[in-house]
């Protein structure tokens, strides 16, 4: 038994050495679940305060986020909503939602994309991914 502790120790540190390494490498995962993971982290620090964690919005202010032409719409026309913000009222629904949102420029290509995939599939919502490559296109043609 006395010799099974220094082997568990050497185990113990060859994994954490590759834990350390593999941390140490650039995150820039393009498969849609880590997309959605990263872009859950945005939507709780960014989109949450106005669209609610489960995307209902509030009511005359903040629109949805579920089922809407705006999120499973036209990707262009949704990315240039997170760069630009939006400030006019929009029917959705049959209700008008009146409140400004801000624009995000300050957000990389990379989170605007995941934060994007990750509503366009969130909420009972079933669009297609929003791509980085997407999100600099548009950002390139509204500088």
């Amino acid at each position: 038994m006395k010799y099974c502790l220094p082997a568990i120790i050497l185990l113990i540190s060859i994994f954490a050495g590759r834990v350390q390494a593999q941390a140490k490498k650039a995150v820039h995962h393009t498969s849609s679940a880590a997309a959605i993971a990263r872009g859950g982290i945005v939507y709780g620090k960014i989109c949450i305060a106005c669209h609610m964690a489960d995307g209902n919005g509030v009511p005359m202010m903040n629109p949805p986020l579920i089922n809407t032409t705006y999120v499973l719409g036209d990707k262009t026309k949704l990315i240039t909503i997170v760069l630009n913000g939006f400030k006019e009222d929009v029917e959705i629904n049959g209700q008008t939602y009146s409140n400004v949102m801000t624009p995000h420029k300050d957000l990389t290509d990379q989170q605007i994309a995941d934060v994007l995939t990750y509503v366009r599939k969130s909420f009972g919502n079933k669009a297609n991914s929003i791509k980085t490559s997407e999100v600099k296109m548009v950002r390139a043609t509204i500088k």
